[in-house]
């Protein structure tokens, strides 16, 4: 009498660890594309309030 591993009952193919990294590897690229887009903002606003407390008036970028 065999007896079936709960792998063979739910019919797994074994793809379990590869979709969860898979899953990671998307999190952690959203992440770096996030990190990425909140370091270009932070970074343009403190050229702007540079530009404004050195006394300028003009400091609005242009062309955006």
């Amino acid at each position: 009498m065999a007896t079936m591993t709960s792998t063979e009952e739910d019919g797994d193919d074994g793809g379990g660890p590869r979709r969860g990294a898979l899953v990671a590897l998307v999190v952690v690229a959203l992440l770096v594309l996030g990190g990425l887009w909140l370091s270009r903002t932070l970074h343009g606003v403190g050229k702007l309030q540079g530009c404004v407390m050195a006394g300028r008036h003009n400091c609005a970028p242009v062309g955006q």
